[in-house]
C-alpha cells in the first residue's frame, strides 16, 4: 500500500482532485456566505422597520405590515402556528414585558428568565446583534429607547439556519459527487496524455535488458521519432534518451575496438618477440653441438643482434604504455631548426641513394616539447620513407612555426590502408610479412609511435597519401 500513489499517474490524479475539491469548496463557502449574509439583511431590513413604530404597551401586539412586511426569514412574514418574534418591555431597568409573538391572539409564549437576562445585554446602538436564547433557538435583535422605557425587538433566524444547512448538505453531495467525476476522468486523461512517457520507458527498459558487459553490442533501440518532438516534455525526455543511447552505443563500439585491438596487440608482440627468441634458441642450440667448427663466435653474434631487436621492441612497447598511462613528458624550450638539420643530415649518410630536401623559414623554430621524444618522431617518419620509398625517391622536410611536414614523391599508401596508418603493429599485408610500413625495427610500431609521442604533446598527425605525393603533418600543440 505504501507504494499505491508513487506512479506519476496517481500523484497527478490526486492533484486534480484535489485541486477541484478546493475549488468546489472555496465557492461552495462563498456561496454560503452569501447567502447567510442575504437572509440575514433581510431580517434586520424588518428589524429596523419595527424599530421605527411606537413602542408597545404591556399586553400589545405588534401591528406588523401585511404583504411581506412582517416578520419571518426571507419575506418578512409567515403564517406558521409557533412564535415567531419576540417582544422586550423595560421601564426603568425593570421587565415590563417579555414574550414571543406569533400571528394571532392568544399566539404567544413567555420568555425565560434566562432569555431575558441574554437580551439584557443588548447594546442600544441601534444596530443589529444576533443572541443565543437558551431554549429558544437564535435570534437577530435590535433595541431602542423612548424616555425611561426600552424595548427589544427580534426575529429568529431557525428559517435561515434551515436554508443554509439544506444548501451545506446539497454542496458536500455535489463536492464528492465532482471528486469522483475527476478522479475517473484524470485518470483517463493522465493515462491518455502518459502514454508516450510509457513508451519511452518502455525503451529504457528493453535497453536495460541487453547484455552490455562484453563482446559487440546491437544497439539499435531508439526512442520512436513521433516521441522526440522537443516542443513537449516528453519529445525533450525521448530526444535525451536518443541522445543518450547514442553515445553508450559510440562508447560500446569504441571498448569493443579497444578490446580487440588490446588482443590484436598481445598477438602482434608475442609473434615479434617470438622470432627473435626462436632465432636465439636455435644459434644457442647450434653452438653447443658444435663449439669447435667456429659457430660459437657467429652464434654470440647473432643473439647479440636478435637481443638488440628485443630490447628496442621491447623498449617501444614501454614507451607506448608510458604513453597510454598518461605519463607527462618533458616540456622544456627545443630549438627545431637543429633538431631537423641533424636528423635529415643523418638520413643523407644512411641512404645516399635517396634526395633529402630541408626546408626552414629564415627564423628560428622553436616549440616546447619532449626533445628526445621530437627527436624520435622525425627519426621514425624519415626512417619510414628511407625504408618503403625506391632508390632515387625525393624526400622533403618542412619546418613550420608549430611543427613540421615530411614529404616524399614515391609509391604511396594503398587508398585502404590510410586510415589504419598509424595503428600498431599495422602492415601493408595481412600476412605479418618481414617488409613492414613502419620503421621501429620492423615491428609495425614506427607510426603509432609518432601519434602517441605527438598526441602527448597535445599536437596531431595527419596522413594524406597519392601516387607520387604523400605527406605527413605533424602539428605541436
Amino acid at each position: 500500500m505504501r507504494n499505491a500513489f508513487a506512479s506519476l499517474t496517481s500523484r497527478l490524479v490526486l492533484t486534480v482532485v484535489a485541486l477541484v475539491v478546493l475549488v468546489a469548496v472555496l465557492i461552495g463557502g462563498a456561496a454560503i456566505a452569501a447567502l447567510n449574509a442575504q437572509l440575514n439583511r433581510q431580517i434586520d431590513d424588518d428589524l429596523h422597520r419595527l424599530a421605527q413604530r411606537p413602542i408597545f404597551i404591556e399586553g400589545s401586539q405588534p401591528d406588523f405590515p401585511s404583504g411581506g412586511g412582517g416578520p419571518g426569514p426571507g419575506n418578512g412574514g409567515s403564517e406558521g402556528a409557533g412564535p415567531q418574534s419576540l417582544l422586550v418591555t423595560f421601564e426603568d431597568g425593570q421587565v415590563v414585558s417579555a414574550q414571543m409573538l406569533g400571528f394571532g391572539p392568544g399566539n404567544t409564549v413567555q420568555l425565560s428568565d434566562d432569555a431575558v437576562a441574554e437580551l439584557r445585554d443588548v447594546p442600544a446602538d441601534d444596530h443589529v446583534h444576533q443572541v443565543d436564547l437558551p431554549g429558544f433557538g437564535t435570534y437577530r435583535v435590535i433595541m431602542r429607547t423612548s424616555g425611561d422605557q426600552s424595548q427589544v425587538v427580534g426575529l429568529p433566524t431557525d428559517r435561515n439556519d434551515e436554508a443554509v444547512t439544506t444548501l451545506i448538505g446539497w454542496e458536500a453531495l455535489l463536492i464528492v459527487l465532482g471528486a469522483l467525476v475527476a478522479a475517473g476522468g484524470g485518470l483517463l486523461l493522465v493515462r491518455r496524455q502518459l502514454r508516450p512517457l510509457t513508451e519511452v520507458a518502455a525503451t529504457a527498459h528493453r535497453v536495460a535488458d541487453l547484455p552490455l558487459a562484453e563482446g559487440e553490442i546491437d544497439l539499435t533501440e531508439r526512442v520512436p521519432e513521433h516521441l522526440t518532438d522537443e516542443r513537449t516534455e516528453v519529445g525533450q525526455v525521448g530526444a535525451a534518451l536518443n541522445t543518450l543511447l547514442e553515445h553508450v552505443e559510440t562508447s560500446l563500439e569504441a571498448r569493443h575496438r579497444s578490446e580487440q585491438q588490446v588482443r590484436q596487440f598481445v598477438a602482434d608482440a608475442s609473434h615479434e618477440l617470438r622470432t627473435p627468441l626462436a632465432t636465439i634458441a636455435g644459434y644457442t642450440e647450434l653452438a653447443r653441438r658444435r663449439p669447435d667448427d667456429g659457430i660459437v663466435e657467429t652464434a654470440l653474434g647473432k643473439v647479440e643482434e636478435e637481443t638488440v631487436r628485443m630490447t628496442s621492441l621491447v623498449e617501444d612497447l614501454l614507451l607506448l604504455a608510458r604513453l597510454d598511462a598518461g605519463r607527462p613528458l618533458e616540456r622544456e624550450p627545443v630549438d627545431l631548426t637543429r633538431l631537423l638539420l641533424e636528423a635529415v643530415s643523418d638520413a643523407r649518410v644512411l641512404a645516399p641513394d635517396h634526395q633529402w630536401r630541408l626546408q626552414l623559414p629564415e627564423a628560428p623554430l622553436e616549440v616546447v616539447g619532449d626533445e628526445q621524444r621530437l627527436h624520435q618522431v622525425v627519426t621514425n617518419l624519415l626512417t619510414n620513407a628511407r625504408k618503403h620509398t625506391p632508390p632515387g625517391t625525393t624526400v622533403t622536410v618542412t619546418g613550420r612555426a608549430d611543427g613540421f611536414d615530411v614529404h616524399d614523391d614515391g609509391p604511396g599508401f594503398p587508398p585502404e590502408f590510410v586510415d589504419h596508418a598509424f595503428e600498431r603493429f599495422a602492415r601493408l599485408d595481412e600476412a605479418r610479412e618481414r617488409s613492414t610500413v613502419q620503421g621501429g625495427g620492423g615491428a609495425g610500431l614506427g607510426l603509432s609511435m609518432v601519434q602517441a609521442i605527438v598526441a602527448s604533446h597535445g599536437g596531431t598527425v595527419a596522413l594524406t597519401s597519392a601516387p607520387s605525393s604523400t605527406t605527413i603533418a605533424v602539428r605541436l600543440g
